[in-house]
This record gives structure tokens, sequence and C-alpha cells, in this order.
């Protein structure tokens, strides 16, 4: 397979890699939580301008890092959708340069295809088909990995993804953001039974339920009544612990069962999860049980590789490259491209 340099920063991860053959040589990353925690969430203009200021020294770092040369490289990729487009307009220019002034091919990937392609990097022998469960602060998907570039969307969130709904209840519990990370450690310490949670099911009409859609803006709007609650109760004190392992649980139950009953109905065995919320620790525990009472094969990235990174969107460039594909210098950047369109991105 190809040797990729790729650069990622849809949102407010700077990360530059450099993979082969599922291998990295590199993976730098710099993060700008710090900047962002005092606004409560990501704020585009403070994003670009910091990718403006850490882009180049990435590249140097990941250059050094994997100890190879320009020769050794066969092609530059980046993330050209969807993302915050000031931030992704960053990378995608730092991308075009490279590859015109080294005269190498260039490639723009799909954010989402570069989380399918972050269980590849740790699990060798992944083969489609399979089915992918994507959730992350923006995406909350179950995807149908058929081949490379060719993917349909089985199931979906109708409102807030999960990893939106775990910042939004962090700050329903002054727990600051990120709200994922806390509110998993608090939830170790917590009784996931303490407080029952709606799972919102997605009503058809003539009856029933959808599957595989999701909600959680009615799961939010419960916990946001029930704090209001206790609040009132006891104004001295809030059972913070309970809330966050209560909330935890039941996301985890809502994505763990529609991936399973997903997998089963698909006759898939196998089932790739990626994104942030894939580093949670209830996800992870509900999901491989469920997965191995139901004779199924579950993969998690390691930590490292949930979070949105460059080794995973040079991962999935390496694969299109040997196959073929290429993206025109002429190629821009978009907010919104649905993963079932990330062919939309080359040249064939």
């Amino acid at each position: 397979m190809a040797t990729i340099l790729a650069v990622e920063t849809s949102c407010d991860e700077t990360a530059v890699a450099i993979v082969k053959n599922r291998y990295i040589y590199s993976n730098v990353v710099a993060s700008q939580i710090s900047l962002h925690q005092s606004y409560g969430g990501v704020v585009p203009e403070i994003a670009s301008r910091q990718h403006l200021v850490t882009i180049n020294p990435l590249i140097s770092k990941a250059l050094v890092d994997s100890g190879l040369n320009w020769n050794q490289i066969d092609a530059i990729a980046c993330t050209s959708a969807p993302g915050l487009v000031g931030a992704l307009l960053v990378g995608l220019s730092a991308a075009k340069t490279l590859a015109i002034v080294q005269e190498k091919p260039f490639l723009g990937v799909h954010h989402l295809e570069g989380h399918i392609y972050a269980s590849y990097l740790s699990e060798p022998e992944l083969q489609p088909p399979f089915l992918c469960l994507l959730v992350s602060g923006g995406h909350t998907s179950l995807i149908l990995v058929k081949d490379c570039g060719e993917y349909e969307s089985l199931g979906t969130t109708r409102d807030d993804a999960a990893g939106e709904a775990f910042d939004k209840v962090a700050r329903l519990l002054d727990l600051g953001y990120p709200g994922g990370p806390v509110i998993d450690r608090l939830a170790k310490t917590g009784n996931p039974e303490a407080f029952p949670l709606p799972e919102g099911k997605i009503s058809l009409p003539g009856g029933g339920y959808h599957p595989y859609d999701c909600s959680f803006s009615g799961l939010k709007t419960a916990v946001m009544r029930l704090v209001t609650q206790l609040r009132q109760d006891d104004p001295h004190h809030l059972p913070v612990a309970d809330l966050a392992a209560s909330f935890q649980a039941t996301i985890a139950r809502t994505l763990t069962q529609r991936a399973i009953a997903c997998a089963l109905d698909c006759g898939i065995k196998n089932i790739a999860v990626g994104g942030g919320v894939a580093a949670n620790s209830g996800l992870r525990a509900y999901l491989t049980e469920a997965a191995r009472q139901h004779d199924l094969q579950v993969y998690f990235p390691p930590l490292k590789l949930c979070t949105d990174n460059a080794a995973m969107i040079a991962c999935a460039a390496a694969e299109h490259f040997d196959r073929g594909h290429r993206s025109s210098l002429n190629l821009g950047v978009q907010s919104r491209l649905a993963v079932t369109e990330v062919m939309k991105l080359y040249n064939m």
C-alpha cells in the first residue's frame, strides 16, 4: 500500500500522520481543549486560527518522528468534509500546497470514513462487510461498510449526537467541557440504576418504532427536569455520580440495542466502533457483553484513535490511492457531506 502523509483539521484538533499499509509511522495531535473550555464548546474562529499556528510545526514533527523523507511519501491527503469550514480550509490549503511543492498526488478524505478506518489500524485482519457504529460529538450513525468508498446508512440520530448529549448533560451538572471524559469518570463511582431515564425510541407512522434510529434530545430534557427537581428537594446536595452513571448507562444501552439488532438483521458478524464516544467505558462494556451473548465480534480502536486524528485519514486515503482514486486540486471543503457520497471527492 501507499505511504500517505495526512492532515486533519475538521474541528478542534490539529493532526498530522504518516501511514503505510495500516502501520503508523507517526501520528501527532495538538488539542485545543484548553482554548475552548471557558466557552463551553468549540468556537470556530478560534479553532481556525489555532490550526494556522500549529499546522506547520506538526507537519515537520510528523516527518521527523516517522524517519522518512519526502521521496518516501507517495501522496498527500487531508480531511475535506464534513466539518467546520474555516478549520477545514486550513488543512486543505496546507495539504494542497505540499502536494504542489513536493509534486505528489492529492486526496481529499471524508472525516467519517476516517473514523471507519480507525479500526483497520488496530485490526489488520478486519475486512468488509461489517457494521460500523460511529458515535462522536457531531455524528451518531450505523453504517454498513460494503467496500472502500461503498457505504449504506442504516440508522442515525434524529437530533443530538451521542457526544453532543454528553456535553449538554455535563453542562447541566456543572462539570465543564468536554463532557464525555468527566461523565465517564464519575459514572464509575455512581449507581447506573439510580434514575430511570428514557431511551428515545423513534415512532413510525402506523405504529411501532424504527429499530435502528435513536433520539437523545428527550433524554437530555429528562435529565434537565430531574436535576431541577433534585435541586428543589435538596439545594445543598446533587447526586452527580448517580446522575452521570444513569445517563451514561442509558446512552450505552440505547446504542448497544440498536447496533446488535442491526447486525443480526443484516447477518453481519463484525461490528467496528469509531468516533470519540467509542472511548466511553460504559459503551465498551455494554456492547462487548451484548456481542458476546449473540456470538458477534466487536472492535474498538485504541483510545488515541477514537478522537480526531490524522492516522485514520491517512489509512483511508491509502486504500483509495491504491485503487487509483485521486482528488482534483480544485476540490473545496464542505461543512456537510453524507458518508454515502464519499466518491464525490475523487476523480475516477
